[in-house]
């Protein structure tokens, strides 16, 4: 008997099982994506469902928290979903875009396996492909502290998920044929609260939720809707808010709250009122013609009708922009505060960075062959047939797009002529950028950052120039991934590229990505290491030019 080997082999089963006892918990999902018939808006038609709801299932989790989940195509389509506002660190390879991953084609699966590394707050999930956002495949992800970092607000009595956004009753491939064929998909037919609708005086429905006197109770909002602009108001009760997109506020009270497409947001509610049933009001912002809808809260015990006389919502027009903005700069980053780290969240010092590229995005309405386009700084982004991620790291990503298309700046003509293309931008790694998103539009716009949160440092009407840097909130602006930039404003948000991968900027009007208002990142680690991004996963799906070559060696 070998005592020395049978020794090393207890080592090394004693250093296996420290592993797996100090990685982090996992929550294991299994999603079923079908068709079914709903009512939003009290017009029965087809919605995608997960697991025979929507919205879909909640991941609750915890920061740090591994997250499974096997999707199961059951549509006559390709599918994808992406986790918006997850950072996926290191892990572009998940991140659901049609530029990271190849879809889920009908009758398969594909099994999610990412990490909420470093994060709390409020989420969602949605599909990429297609027009599938339209109906449906939509839900939350909430994302706790961890139990030894403390949070700046009691524990509410309950959480509630409220999924809002604009709805319309085509169907989502009647919206792809229009825009397909050159045209808008013109303006919704009304809004929903996790896919419902109601109107004041409407026969009496079952509560949404249940309140109990004296308590207090967390709603998180997202706003996952097309292309509208909502505000909501809790009839007879003030909200506090307190986290933003992953980042906990200086708390402040509001009666109502603007939430721009594509943002999510954490408000407390006290049931501090006369018991009876309340109303919950969403309402459109800058629309021609406005749009509303209200959901029940019901004070245990009771069941008094609603008032009639809801909380009336604020200005429209060119006051309602003002306001929205002044709402804006009233959301301050709570310095002292923790959030996934143990660390006070001000304790990263953006302001003290030096900005080494600056680079300013002019969104445009352009027609092509007499067909709508939209695009940034003159480039109108397609979607290659292979994933430009998978393309990029099999080396024949020059088969395909060609890096930089777009310049910093945009061009003088950039309203009248574009470019249809691919549209990656090189980012290099570890650089602090500043990039500013100028709107000479009469539409309100919203962009994302996969990836990534920025520092949303200023929006201001007019144009940009360097010197209205020195209007900038260099001291606690919100860490976020989502901004607003209204018609004829810029908004300037700042971040560090520290997160390799390919990482997509987009318009969060959905006719606007479809139709090429978006871009990708690519941020790549010059040392190809473990360290700084993870290697192609086995389970990847491959498709186009990359489905049959020779893997590359993995990252060191």
């Amino acid at each position: 008997m070998d005592t020395r080997k049978n020794g090393f082999l207890i080592v090394l089963l004693f250093i296996s099982i420290l592993v797996v006892k100090s990685e982090d918990p996992y929550h294991f999902f299994e999603w079923k994506v079908t068709y079914g018939t709903m009512s939003p808006l009290g017009v029965p038609q087809q919605v995608i469902l997960i697991n025979d709801k929507f919205p879909g299932p909640v991941i609750n989790c915890t920061s740090n928290n591994n997250i499974v989940v096997n999707v199961f195509n059951n549509l006559d389509e390709p599918f994808l979903l992406t986790w918006n506002g997850v950072q996926h660190r290191k892990n572009s390879w998940v991140d659901g875009t049609p530029g990271t991953m190849c879809p889920i084609e009908p009758g398969t699966n594909f099994t999610y396996k990412f990490q909420v590394k470093d994060q709390i707050g409020s989420y969602y999930y949605f599909p990429t492909t297609a027009m599938h956002r339209a109906a449906g495949g939509i839900g939350m992800i909430q994302v706790h502290s961890r139990p030894l970092i403390p949070v700046p607000f009691d524990n509410p009595a309950d959480e509630f998920a409220v999924i809002v956004g604009d709805w319309f009753n085509k169907g989502h491939k009647s919206l792809k044929n229009l825009l397909d064929g050159g045209n808008s998909i013109g303006r919704p037919d009304g809004i929903h609260i996790n896919g419902h609708s109601a109107q004041v005086g409407t026969p009496p429905a079952e509560p949404s939720w249940t309140f109990e006197a004296g308590k207090t109770y967390r709603f998180r909002f997202c706003n996952a809707g097309l292309r509208t602009s909502v505000n909501f108001r809790f009839q007879g009760h003030d909200m506090k808010l307190v986290e933003l997109e992953g980042s906990h506020l200086m708390q402040n009270d509001y009666m109502s709250m603007d939430l721009h497409v594509g943002q999510c947001m954490s408000v407390l509610v006290t049931a501090d009122q006369p018991p009876k049933d309340y109303y919950l009001v969403v309402s459109s912002r800058f629309t021609k013609q406005p749009y509303s809808t209200v959901a029940t809260i019901r004070y245990a015990g009771n069941s008094a009708p609603a008032s009639p006389e809801l909380p009336p919502p604020p200005p429209g027009n060119t006051v309602g922009i003002a306001w929205s903005i002044n709402q804006f700069r009233s959301f301050r980053w709570n310095l002292t505060a923790s959030a996934a780290r143990p660390n006070p969240q001000g304790s990263y010092h953006y302001g003290q960075i030096n900005i080494t590229r600056t680079i300013k995005l002019v969104n445009s309405r352009n027609y092509v062959n007499g067909k709508l386009r939209f695009a940034l700084n003159g480039v109108s982004h397609i979607d290659p047939k292979t994933p430009l991620k998978l393309m990029e790291y099999y080396g024949v990503g020059d088969k395909e797009f060609k890096y930089d298309v777009i310049g910093d700046e945009p061009p003088a003509d950039v309203e009248k002529n574009i470019k249809i293309e691919p549209n990656v931008v090189n980012g290099t790694y570890r650089n602090f950028i500043e990039i500013i998103f100028e709107n000479r539009e009469k539409t309100i716009q919203t962009y994302h950052l996969d990836g990534y949160s920025f520092f949303a440092v200023a929006i201001e009407p007019g144009r940009w120039a360097p010197e209205k840097r020195k209007n900038y909130n260099l001291e606690d602006a919100v860490s976020r991934h989502n901004v607003a930039v209204f018609p004829g404003c810029w908004a300037a948000v700042m971040t560090t590229l520290d997160n390799a991968g390919m990482w997509n900027l987009r318009s969060e009007m959905w006719e606007r990505f479809y139709l090429g208002q978006q871009l990708y990142i690519s941020v790549l680690s010059p040392e190809r290491s473990l360290r700084d991004e993870y290697s192609l996963p086995d389970t990847t799906k491959l498709c186009g030019i990359v489905a049959n070559l020779p893997k590359p060696p993995p990252y060191t």
